[in-house]
């Protein structure tokens, strides 16, 4: 059961999350765990993947604490995040201690999908950032296409 107040990661995971970050002599593309975890949950969420956790990062990551992501924005992720999986608004209330523990658990297993996507992307990369910059391209790219209308003007000549 997720942890009132922080965001864990899985023991399986941890490795690639600090890999992810350009702390301690790493180069990876983001600056704090926190925003691994989030880039990881929304990929998790795009791609309805959720996973759960089992055996929880105890070291580095340690669960991050909730705060981290309220002062950096990301608060509304976790919140939208648990509105869609439960298809319930009470799930936004701040009064109920077991629904921001649900939030925290919706949002923590989007993020723990996410990095399953992310370690199957990288694998084999050497530079994380370049290989994650192609991904979003690739991702972008095929979504204008399917959301592209055939154009008439190229025949107006």
């Amino acid at each position: 059961m997720a942890e009132t107040g922080r965001i864990r990661v899985a023991k399986d995971k941890a490795d690639l999350v600090k890999s992810l970050t350009s702390s301690s002599g790493n180069t990876g593309p983001f600056q704090t765990f926190a925003d691994v975890i989030v880039f990881a949950a929304a990929l998790g969420a795009k791609y309805n993947k959720r996973v759960p956790l089992g055996e929880i990062s105890k070291r580095e990551p340690a669960p991050i604490r909730l705060e981290v992501f309220a002062t950096m924005g990301h608060e509304t992720l976790v919140k939208l995040l648990g509105i869609v999986a439960t298809k319930n608004i009470k799930s936004l209330s701040i009064h109920e201690e077991e629904y921001e523990r649900q939030r925290n658990e919706i949002f923590e297993e989007y993020a723990n999908g996410g990095l399953e996507i992310l370690e199957s992307e990288l694998r084999g990369a050497i530079d994380y950032s370049e290989r994650i910059l192609l991904f979003i391209q690739y991702e972008i790219t095929n979504a204008q296409e399917v959301n592209q209308e055939f154009n008439f003007s190229k025949f107006l000549t």
